[in-house]
């Protein structure tokens, strides 16, 4: 498993990043590019198998030129694993494989669905609702701001 923590080295400069907010609903997916000022939203994908969902990332991938995954690891506050936490798991070890030799990292996800509904009711590009349709990938977005966030500190 790859952690943000031990690869803060890793020159992440002039590489697309794609997010994965993991769901056995909807999985949703945000790119950073270089020269954007912050990750942006890409996608919603309707889960209806590993494989399906697995395709579809790597679909991403190659569409966009990413380079770098990272993927939103569901924990409590207290760090301590959620319902999802293995599933989640069990899936980003299928997506490793998948997308070698893209290095893919762990991030911690906590709050970010919390988070995303927040920005929703805050913003006018969302009309000041909850968009049910939208959420995950404003949560993987939120993931991947995260994400950078712990490489500069």
């Amino acid at each position: 498993m790859t952690s943000t923590r031990v690869n803060k080295t890793m020159d992440l400069q002039g590489k697309k990043i794609l997010a994965v907010d993991f769901g056995t609903k909807a999985t949703g997916l945000a790119i950073f590019a270089p020269g954007d000022p912050y990750p942006r939203p890409y996608d919603t994908v309707a889960y209806h198998s590993d494989d399906q969902l697995i395709a579809a990332i790597k679909e991403a991938v190659s569409d966009e030129g990413i380079s770098v995954v990272v993927i939103g690891m569901p924990r409590f506050l207290d760090n301590q694993p959620s319902s999802m936490t293995a599933r989640v798991e069990a899936f980003s070890a299928k997506l490793e494989t998948a997308l070698s030799p893209l290095p893919l990292f762990r991030q911690d996800e906590a709050l970010s669905s919390a988070e995303a509904r927040e920005r929703m009711r805050s913003s006018a590009r969302y009309n000041f609702k909850v968009d049910p349709a939208r959420i995950d990938e404003l949560a993987a977005s939120i993931i991947l701001e995260d994400f950078l966030a712990a490489l500069k500190t």
